[in-house]
């Protein structure tokens, strides 16, 4: 059975005011740099990952670099776990996505489910990708565990699949920076024992 070390990128810079950051390449912040050292140092003693796997995106590379020096393994990047496409609404704020699509806005918050960015991906894409990401990890890392580094779309994707919960479920999943997640996976069942855990932080 293989295990999965879940974990969000580090704070970023430019997290107010809240905004679509998507798959725009902005950096870890101090803080998130740190959190990543810390979360690292955690990751190396407690589970020793064979394969430390990251997003493309450089805050997902940033906070996986420390793990992947801890274990002396150089990081795999897997384009299936990059951000959710947000298509128009990349690196927009809040509240100038909800004074141009207000119907759609208010829809992604309350039935995201039924949400297809203008432009870009539905969550229904995102679990597309994401289950590659652990049909991967089933068929090359049997007994094994490994690290993967991603944003809090993909994780929660991954989470709802482990926990065969509907899409609709997608905000009840918190992913806080350096959120820490457990997973066991084989074939047949799927096991969720540690969930957004920040205690080393």
């Amino acid at each position: 059975m293989a295990r999965i070390v879940l974990v969000r990128h580090g704070h970023v810079e430019g997290i107010e005011p809240a905004r679509f950051r998507g798959r725009r390449d902005v950096d870890l912040s101090d803080l998130g740099v740190r959190q990543a050292q810390a979360t690292a140092r955690r990751i190396a003693l407690q589970w020793h990952p064979s394969t430390v796997y990251s997003s493309p995106l450089g805050r997902c590379i940033r906070t996986a670099e420390p793990i992947a020096a801890a274990l002396g393994l150089s990081i795999a990047v897997l384009d299936d776990l990059n951000d959710l496409h947000y298509g128009d609404w990349e690196w927009r704020t809040y509240e100038e996505v909800r004074a141009r699509w207000p119907a759609l806005f208010d829809r992604w918050f309350a039935a995201p489910q039924m949400v297809r960015f203008p432009n870009g991906e539905s969550l229904q894409d995102l679990v597309a990708r994401t289950s590659n990401v652990l049909r991967l990890i089933r068929e090359r890392h049997g007994q094994e565990t490994v690290a993967v580094v991603g944003h809090s779309s993909g994780n929660r994707a991954l989470l709802l699949q482990t926990l065969d919960q509907p899409l609709s479920a997608y905000w009840r999943l918190a992913q806080d920076p350096c959120g820490v997640s457990e997973i066991e996976v084989s074939d047949r069942d799927t096991t969720v024992h540690r969930f957004n855990e920040t205690c080393s932080l």
